[in-house]
């Protein structure tokens, strides 16, 4: 593998990392609570279906990054999570109505 395949595919999988789609389709379901609890979202719930765009408001739906960087990744992360969503529209559809919404703060003994 040359050094532009190496560098290009460590970069598609950073920016996959962090694409609002890949984190709440792909990742399990508590784990993308706990990544919302983190970044202490006003959120309670993300709805399966364009996950990915509730993921990145929801993000935004938080108190403000001191550091300033996380907002223009968000925001670059919006379209591309709109256009990952459409693609997983029958998957999230199907867990939409077999799971519901993806809660991010469980009431006492719901696990």
């Amino acid at each position: 593998m040359t050094i532009k395949q190496t560098v290009t595919l460590g970069a598609f999988s950073w920016f996959l990392s962090g694409c609002g789609t890949a984190v709440s389709v792909l990742q399990d379901d508590a784990d993308v609570a706990r990544d919302m609890r983190k970044q202490k979202t006003y959120c309670q719930s993300i709805p399966r279906i364009y996950s990915g765009l509730a993921y990145d408001f929801c993000v935004l739906n938080a108190p403000p990054d001191p550091t300033g960087v996380l907002l223009p990744f968000v925001l670059l992360d919006l379209p591309l999570s709109g256009v990952c969503d459409t693609v997983a529209l029958p998957y999230t559809i199907y867990r939409q109505v077999a799971d519901g919404n993806i809660s991010i703060y469980w009431r006492k003994g719901a696990y």
